[in-house]
């Protein structure tokens, strides 16, 4: 369909899970992308990307940096000309109870999940006010709006996210730029590999449709607030977590 052709998307944390899988689908629908991650960029995803035939670039940032996040920002705009899509999606845990919680274990999950945001969109936010358009997608968590024990630092990282898409989305409204959150439930990526069977089966049952929700759930949001077709929709939060 193509949905995105002429767009140009910038989306971290887009080497693995549900980056990834938004990565692919934008490329799909023909966007032109700048993508970040840590480390090497995954080799089955640059086959996948030339598969498709896909205008891409991969830049290794520390999603917490903000001075790399203007770096990354303007090779968008160097590459591209223009920024259309921020998806805002780098995101890290370190579960563990509040008593046994580290200074340093509060400090990287809040960086990297909730300072990142405010990397990127005040990084790519000139050049979406110059454009007089713009969708920025913020991944929140389904934690971020109920809580969950052993998250604290996850939830409120979660949490400030979702105050700070409402925020923003009143700010910069007024320039046609749209600003929106996605809430995942639990979903099949690295971070819930780690789940016992028998966790995931008491898991499973506090869920409605009764499975993990996958990263092209989330990615097919994420595509909708990105395309013309979310052009009234602003500052919300999408739940998907399979009616838990």
């Amino acid at each position: 369909m193509n949905i995105l052709e002429g767009k140009t998307a910038l989306i971290t944390g887009g080497n693995r899970g549900i980056g990834r899988a938004i990565v692919e689908t934008f490329a799909r629908e023909g966007a032109n992308i700048v993508f970040t991650g840590r480390g090497e960029m995954s080799a089955t995803l640059a086959e996948t990307l030339k598969s498709i035939g896909a205008n891409y670039e991969y830049v290794c940032a520390d999603a917490s940096s903000f001075s790399e996040a203007e770096k990354v920002a303007h090779c968008c705009i160097e590459k591209f000309g223009r920024i259309d899509i921020l998806v805002n999606n780098a995101g890290i845990t370190h579960d563990t109870l509040l008593m046994r919680m580290t200074e340093n274990d509060w400090d990287t999950v809040i960086s990297t999940n909730l300072k990142s945001c405010f990397n990127y969109t005040k990084a790519v936010q000139s050049a979406m006010l110059k454009q007089r358009s713009g969708s920025i997608i913020n991944i929140s968590s389904v934690v971020g709006i109920g809580g969950n024990a052993g998250q604290c630092n996850y939830a409120a990282s979660k949490a400030g996210i979702i105050g700070l898409t409402k925020s923003v989305a009143k700010e910069i409204g007024s320039r046609n730029i749209r600003c929106n959150a996605i809430a995942p439930g639990f979903i099949e990526t690295d971070m819930t590999h780690h789940l016992s069977d028998e966790m995931r089966k008491s898991l499973l049952s506090t869920i409605a449709l009764r499975r993990l929700g996958t990263p092209q759930d989330i990615a097919n949001i994420a595509l909708f607030l990105a395309s013309d077709a979310a052009g009234y929709i602003t500052a919300q939060v999408i739940q998907c977590d399979g009616g838990m």
